[in-house]
């Protein structure tokens, strides 16, 4: 079947189906659950109102529950269970992962990652949105920065991976080393700094989200408010600090959270750059190392994960609710 035909399809029975269901269950609602020709018309009537807009949640809901909830209970099952599936260990997975060295190690590099890249990229694109708003050229600059974020982590690392090679030719780290006599030598596999060469590639591609978003602020604060701070004598680094950042700080926060979520789930960057290998081991790598080998203790990292996702994410729903109202 042709794609173009298979595309007109799905929209048809996707859209009928939606339509289908709305009209059929409004029609069962309310000519047989609730029936307006019966004794108390106007209580059924409220009786049907009330369960309305559970009809329309519904689909929404089932989806949720059918591609949200339904993976979370069963992979928490699922890892309660030996690599064959047959045999019930309970917290064996999790006792076995947090004895591991290698955990260990991941846990700790991703919780270095959650310090680092948000508290940068933040800080880096509140700079550039307050510097580059005073340039003529300014949305020049902006599109420069923001370009990385057009480019995939793993095209991304590909990129840095020719900065940090080892050859002189190639690594501009080490073309910069040999112009000074230094020898060659691979940021990749330094212990601990290499850590920091990776988290750089995801600051470079953040800088620009997080300069658009609070560029964005930036603008909408009242000007009044920063000519008032002028007319009392107060300098641009006062200006800044005790007038604009402090406006802004539920949109600081919405971003540093949402860039911290990304952060827990990367993966791409460091399976490219060095695969996991040289202490670079993080949760989501140490998870893919064991997906075809030890199946269950894979699926307890991933619960791992969840974990330390979901009270990032609670925060960072109540902070963009709180930017709502």
């Amino acid at each position: 079947m042709s794609p173009l035909i298979q595309g007109m399809l799905t929209i048809l029975i996707g859209v009928g189906g939606c339509v289908g269901y709305f009209y059929a269950s409004n029609l069962i609602l309310d000519k047989v659950i609730f029936p307006t020709q019966a004794k108390n018309p106007g209580k059924n009537i409220n009786r049907a109102n009330m369960v309305r807009p559970w009809l329309f949640l519904f689909p929404a809901l089932a989806a949720l529950g059918l591609y949200l909830v339904y993976p979370v209970v069963g992979s928490f099952y699922r890892s309660l269970f030996n690599r064959s599936g047959d045999e019930f260990i309970g917290f064996g997975n999790y006792t076995t992962m947090f004895g591991d060295d290698g955990f260990q190690t991941a846990l700790l590099n991703n919780f270095l990652w959650v310090l680092v890249v948000p508290a940068s990229a933040t800080f880096l694109g509140l700079l550039v949105a307050q510097l580059t708003d005073r340039l003529s050229w300014g949305n020049i600059a902006k599109s420069l920065i923001f370009m990385p974020m057009a480019i995939s982590f793993v095209g991304a690392s590909l990129i840095w991976k020719f900065v940090y090679a080892n050859n002189p030719d190639i690594g501009l780290i080490n073309a910069i080393r040999d112009v000074f006599g230094a020898a060659p030598l691979d940021p990749l596999q330094l212990p601990f700094w290499n850590n920091f060469f990776l988290m750089f590639i995801l600051v470079w591609i953040q800088t620009g989200f997080a300069m658009v978003i609070l560029s964005a602020a930036l603008r909408g604060i009242p000007e009044e408010t920063i000519e008032a701070a002028i007319i009392d004598g107060a300098n641009p680094f006062q200006i800044f600090f005790k007038i604009k950042v402090p406006q802004i700080m539920g949109t600081i926060v919405v971003v540093w959270t949402t860039i911290t979520i990304l952060v827990l789930k990367v993966f791409d960057i460091v399976y490219t750059m060095t695969g996991g290998n040289f202490g670079t081991e993080i949760l989501p790598s140490y998870m893919m190392a064991y997906m075809f080998r030890d199946d269950g203790r894979a699926t307890a990292v991933a619960f791992v994960i969840m974990i330390i996702v979901l009270p990032v994410m609670i925060w960072n729903i109540r902070q963009a609710r709180q930017e709502m109202k």
